[in-house]
């Protein structure tokens, strides 16, 4: 574990170079710097496939304050790159905690810096956009550090959800439901709470790894589909694109979520884009352009649907994010395919996107009838 006090230092591509202390793992660690505007679910953040690749900038300044515990994790273990706070408490004040959030980063190896201005660093990622960086607590000179962090992968063209998804097929928590919907879901970087969900809404769920063929998928006799979360540019996911397309066209039930979400539009003709610093956070609003209701929502991508799929008639546009316009979910208007950019699971609201998976649930009713 990194010493009380010990020097770290954050430098970004473009030459900016912020200093702070170390927590966690000493060591360096690369990936694209970002920020997530959530007041609290630091230990969800961290566990989330979705962030693997990337150095999560925290703009709550005190995070750690309630520890961590073994109940609010969204996979086995954190997931990403890095980790920068203002302030990061030592001391767990929690009944729920098992434990505190700095002995817990350098059990998992993750390299975190605190004590920097983490507002100065949001307003820059803001302006110029994220970034590939570098945290280190090694003696290097900046321009060294720089030049790693230029060097570093970057996340266009990247895909990752090949190294994060399940090595083989797993089924999920069971269903109490008297006749329980088969669903098939692909991991692209899985939350735990998306299984949860779909038990409690009457699913059985298998979990297939992201290169999972349509055909293998087919053979386990699903009444629906559900595409997860994750990480990377969804693009290069060509293998999952093409089973999306397969699966479309036997008009099985379809539900993505995030990544699931993109590779849907893809499948469906359209195109994405990367976007200047993403969203992130658990409080970002999105309007549900059906029923007029606008749901507080959670977040996590860095990549968009292009809004010019839906020049196509046999797609319709559901939602849209209020900050910035961009698509937040669409419909096909001929098959039973439906999907959002958001995380229905999240709860922010608490409870204002979990008619979605009463939706999906309903498509695939109206399959068996």
């Amino acid at each position: 574990m990194a010493s009380a006090g010990a020097r770290a230092v954050l430098a970004l591509e473009d030459g900016v170079v912020f200093e702070g202390r170390a927590f966690g793992r000493p060591g360096e660690t690369t990936g694209e710097v970002v920020f997530n505007t959530a007041l609290c679910g630091y230990q969800e953040v961290l566990t989330d496939p979705s962030y693997a690749g990337q150095i999560v900038t925290m703009t709550y300044p005190h995070i750690g304050n309630y520890g961590v515990n073994r109940e609010d994790v969204e996979s086995a273990r954190p997931q990403v790159a890095g980790f920068v706070v203002r302030e990061v408490s030592t001391r767990a004040s929690s009944w729920r905690a098992s434990g505190e959030l700095h002995r817990y980063l350098d059990e998992a190896g993750v390299v975190g810096i605190s004590e920097l201005d983490t507002r100065a660093l949001t307003r820059h990622l803001r302006t110029q956009g994220a970034q590939r960086g570098i945290i280190s607590t090694l003696e290097r000179g900046r321009d060294e550090l720089v030049d790693r962090a230029k060097a570093s992968r970057s996340m266009v063209g990247l895909d990752l959800a090949r190294e994060v998804t399940c090595p083989a097929p797993y089924a999920g928590p069971p269903s109490e439901a008297a006749q329980p919907f088969k669903v098939v879901a692909y991991d692209f970087g899985l939350k735990q709470n998306i299984l949860r969900m779909l038990a409690g809404a009457g699913c059985d769920v298998t979990v297939v790894p992201a290169k999972t063929s349509a055909a293998d998928a087919l053979a386990l006799g699903p009444d629906g589909v559900f595409l997860s979360n994750g990480p990377g540019d969804p693009e290069p996911v060509e293998y999952a694109i093409e089973a999306c397309r397969e699966l479309m066209e036997r008009r099985l039930p379809l539900f993505g979520i995030c990544l699931g979400h993109q590779i849907l539009g893809l499948a469906c003709g359209g195109k994405t884009f990367k976007l200047k610093f993403g969203h992130r956070g658990a409080n970002h609003p999105v309007k549900n352009l059906r029923t007029g209701q606008v749901e507080v929502t959670s977040q996590n991508h860095g990549f968009s649907v292009d809004p010019k799929l839906f020049d196509r008639p046999e797609l319709e546009l559901t939602h849209v994010n209020l900050n910035d316009g961009t698509v937040e979910g669409f419909r096909h208007r001929e098959l039973p395919v439906t999907s959002v950019q958001y995380h229905p699971e999240a709860s922010p609201g608490p409870h204002d996107s979990h008619y979605l998976f009463g939706d999906f649930v309903e498509m695939m009713r109206a399959r068996r009838k």
